[in-house]
């Protein structure tokens, strides 16, 4: 492949400085990666103390889990320690293993040891947006990068439509001058990143719809079904595209919208420092690639986009939500689908006020859609079903 950039997972795109001093990176770890316990041998009682093998330090960590971290940039022990929550030694040794294996790369000396995945060829192509059309882009990617020439079946078919969907969003919406596409494989793992020069993602959402904030455009776009062109688009796109693949990230102005369903998980962080245009990064295993038609079936009714999955804790700061505002912020434009899943995860609590609003009011004055509360704690359970039953 022509080029001669490593790949910049979206992440390291954005924040140069490396890893363990990274507080920004750190952030986005911990949103999407579970933090282990920290072994703390120090409460063992003293008498049975015995000396921890390899085998057994080994056994903590999962080598996922560390080529995972790797594939954000470069990184030493210290930092696979502390995001892992394993001691330095353990984190040492699997990264000793790794490296003997030929999977993880080791540079420096001493202090300045970094570990990294082995280089990898990276396919990397400017266009001009004006007059652009998104299956040029597709049909040049294939005929130049050998490795994208070599996809069959659904790898071949997804990789289409991601790559396609997200050119022709930066075509569409961007207001900008250049897209840059790039394309790059590390084993079974394919990573593309479509990068314009626009306006931002989230800013011309947010001053389409009239919307306060570049977080609120976050939450809409979530949903599925949110354009700012309902005449050309029918706003399924980045909704389709960020559940089909491994990884998924959207990056513009502040903030950068991150869906991770190997985890099935989902976060907003900060982006620093604020980046111009849009970056749209994805991550795609090629030895086990989601059908499309698998997706299009779960999301759809009657060949209509029909459900969503709505994920609660994205729409505050923080794990409690109180007031019938940030229900019906939640809330606002699901009455266009049949069937609202809403995600708890991570929520420790839900006021009345917020429980009677989305499950009693809004319900009442929405009977064609169904809602199904999923991942609640005790909590969170009991108000929901306490408006529940105020409303029958």
């Amino acid at each position: 492949m022509p080029g001669g950039r490593a790949f910049r997972r979206p992440a390291c795109h954005i924040v140069k400085s490396p890893l363990d001093n990274n507080l920004f990176y750190r952030k986005v770890v911990d949103s999407v990666l579970p933090r282990r316990p920290q072994r703390d041998d120090r409460t063992a009682p003293q008498t049975n103390r015995q000396p921890e093998s390899e085998r057994t330090r080994l056994s903590l960590i999962d080598d996922s889990d560390v080529l995972d971290l790797l594939r954000r940039g470069p990184t030493t022990s210290t930092a696979v320690a502390r995001v892992l929550g394993v001691s330095r030694q353990a984190a040492h040794a699997r990264l000793r293993a790794l490296v003997e294996s030929g999977r993880v790369v080791r540079e420096g000396v001493a202090r300045a040891t970094r570990y990294r995945l082995p280089a990898a060829e990276r396919w990397e192509r400017n266009f001009p947006l004006s007059g652009l059309a998104e299956d040029r882009v597709l049909q040049q990617m294939v005929s130049e990068d050998a490795a994208m020439g070599r996809l069959t079946g659904e790898a071949e078919g997804l990789v289409a439509y991601v790559v396609t969907e997200l050119v022709n969003n930066a075509i569409d919406h961007s207001s900008g001058n250049q897209v840059t596409v790039s394309a790059e494989q590390r084993g079974t793992l394919l990573l593309i990143e479509i990068e314009d020069d626009g306006v931002g993602a989230f800013a011309h959402v947010r001053d389409a719809l009239g919307l306060p904030s570049e977080l609120a455009a976050i939450q809409e776009i979530s949903k599925g079904k949110t354009t700012t062109a309902p005449e050309h688009h029918t706003g399924e796109g980045l909704f389709f595209t960020s559940k089909a693949v491994d990884f998924f990230r959207l990056a513009s102005g502040a903030q950068a919208w991150i869906v991770d369903n190997r985890r099935e998980d989902m976060a907003v962080v900060a982006v620093e420092p604020p980046r111009q245009g849009t970056l749209a990064g994805v991550e795609i295993d090629l030895s086990d690639v989601r059908s499309l038609a698998t997706l299009f079936d779960e999301y759809t009714q009657d060949y209509a986009f029909a459900k969503t999955r709505t994920v609660v804790r994205l729409f505050a700061i923080g794990v409690r939500f109180v007031s019938r505002s940030e229900a019906k912020r939640l809330l606002h434009g699901l009455d266009r689908f049949r069937e609202v899943v809403l995600d708890f995860r991570g929520v420790e609590g839900v006021g009345q006020g917020f429980a009677d609003e989305v499950f009693r009011v809004w319900a009442g004055v929405h009977p064609a859609v169904s809602l199904e509360p999923v991942n609640m704690n005790e909590t969170v359970a009991f108000m929901v079903e306490r408006a529940r039953r105020r409303e029958g």
